[in-house]
Order: C-alpha cells, then sequence, then structure tokens
C-alpha cells in the first residue's frame, strides 16, 4: 500500500499550535505522512509574535528539492511565506517538480493579529504563487487585501471578490467566514463553474489558534488521499469544526488556544 504523503512548506510555531507544527498535527490525524519545508522561525506563543527570522531562500529551496527528490509527494500545502526572495525560491521550485496539488493559504495576518507578510512580498504572492495553486484558501481579510478592496460584507460580494481571484490565475479559491458575524460560519468554494456555500455553526470558542493553517492542510491531507476538491474542503470543514469544537478541552496557553488536531484520538 502507497502512503500518501503531504508536503508543508510555512514557518515554524515555537508555541505548537500553528504553521509547520499545526500542519503536521493535520496531516497525521487524518492518515497522510507529513513532510515540511521551513520558511520562517517565529517566536510566538499563543498571546502574540513576539518576533520572525526569516530561512534564507536558497535553503528552503533546498529543502523543498530534498524532499521531491526521495518522497511521493501528492500535494503540497503552502503557509507563511515570509518575504519576497521566498516566495520567488518557492515558484521556481513548484515549476521544477509539478506537484500534483498545490494548496495556498495567503498567511498575512496571525489569530493574534501580528502582521507576518510584508507589503513588497504580497504582489510576488500574487504573481508568482497563486497561479501555480490548485486552490487559494483566503479569509475574507486577506481575500480583501489581495485585491486591494474593502472587506466583503455579504454573500453576493464574497463570490464576487472569489471570481475576481479567479483572474488571478488559480482554477479555484475558498473564501473562509470564520471572521464573519452571524450564528452560522459560511465558506465559500468558488470555481469557474459556480460557487458551493459550505456552512457550519459559528462556535463560541475561545481556542482558535490555528485554525487557517489547519484547514488548508486538511483539504492538502484529502487531496493527496485522491479526494476530490469539492470532497477535500467539505471533509476538512467538518475536521476543522470538530477540532475547534474539542479545543476547550486543552488548557493550553494564557491567549488563543490551539484547536485539538487529534479530537478524535483523546
Amino acid at each position: 500500500m502507497t502512503t500518501p504523503v503531504a508536503l508543508t512548506i510555512a514557518g515554524s510555531d515555537s508555541s505548537g499550535g500553528a504553521g509547520i507544527q499545526a500542519d503536521l498535527k493535520t496531516f497525521a490525524a487524518l492518515g497522510v505522512y507529513g513532510a515540511s519545508a521551513l520558511t520562517a522561525l517565529t517566536a510566538q506563543n499563543t498571546r502574540g509574535v513576539s518576533g520572525v527570522h526569516p530561512v534564507p531562500p536558497e535553503f528552503v529551496t533546498a529543502q523543498i528539492d530534498a524532499v521531491f527528490d526521495d518522497l511521493a509527494v501528492k500535494a503540497v500545502k503552502i503557509g507563511m511565506v515570509a518575504q519576497t526572495g521566498i516566495v520567488q525560491a518557492i515558484a521556481a521550485s513548484l515549476t521544477r517538480w509539478q506537484p500534483a496539488h498545490v494548496v495556498l493559504d495567503p498567511v498575512m495576518v496571525a489569530t493574534s493579529g501580528d502582521r507576518l507578510l510584508p507589503e513588497d512580498a504580497i504582489a510576488a504572492l500574487r504573481g508568482l504563487l497563486i497561479p501555480q495553486a490548485t486552490l487559494i484558501t483566503p479569509n475574507l481579510p486577506e481575500a480583501a487585501a489581495l485585491l486591494n478592496e474593502a472587506v466583503a460584507a455579504d454573500d453576493a460580494a464574497i463570490e464576487a471578490q472569489g471570481r475576481r481571484l479567479l483572474a488571478l490565475g488559480c482554477p479555484a479559491v475558498l473564501i473562509k467566514g470564520g471572521h464573519g458575524q452571524g450564528p452560522e460560519s459560511t465558506d465559500h468554494l468558488v470555481t469557474a463553474q459556480g460557487s458551493v456555500a459550505l456552512t457550519a455553526p459559528r462556535l463560541p470558542a475561545k481556542n482558535t489558534h490555528g485554525t487557517g493553517c489547519s484547514l488548508s492542510s486538511a483539504i492538502a491531507a484529502g487531496l493527496a488521499k485522491g479526494e476530490d476538491l469539492l470532497t477535500a474542503v467539505r471533509n476538512a470543514k467538518t475536521f476543522i469544526s470538530a477540532a475547534i469544537a474539542a479545543a476547550d478541552r486543552f488548557t493550553v496557553g494564557h491567549g488563543h488556544g490551539p484547536v485539538h488536531h487529534f479530537h478524535r484520538f483523546y
């Protein structure tokens, strides 16, 4: 039996709740072997980010090449890219290795509100990485930032922004509704064929650290296992909703604690 393998290219979270650590936990929870390429070290905890140390672009390339040269990578998840040089290194690596599935989570701001991507890197993200992605997964503020627009306020505006994001070159966009209002959290999956609304109850949870990282990783895990895009997105939303619902079983830190990736097991 072939083991499905997914690669995460992202930053490290020293508190273990987001970034590479959340990605690898998600892969493991969903039965996928996880490999990783670090783009940055962060000094952070559940209350915020106190430092970011980017990895030299050439060493990001070396990590990606080492993984692809040996492992049968079925899907790639990209998270924090830190700076323009790293975006360029990742884009060149994707062009060289041509993975079947790339899930790009355009991480710009942490849950704590700390900015994780400088302005000059956003243009590189738009021009170099989005066109190579199978799916991008911005939240409402990130979708607006990518388009230089105001945050969408209703379903029609969200779907319209999704269509404009498709024009950047990716075949599918999942705009996450976690930053919205109301009793339900609705994500919008937008493709050239139309839009699908995926709704779940909005959970009154304090512990949501790593939610976006984990959702995009869960989608990548599904694609690595051979699921079609809609199935992978539906299953990932079910997984992350359960991980949020179970997060209060933890007492980790004094801020926004992590979601419970292994809620199925303990």
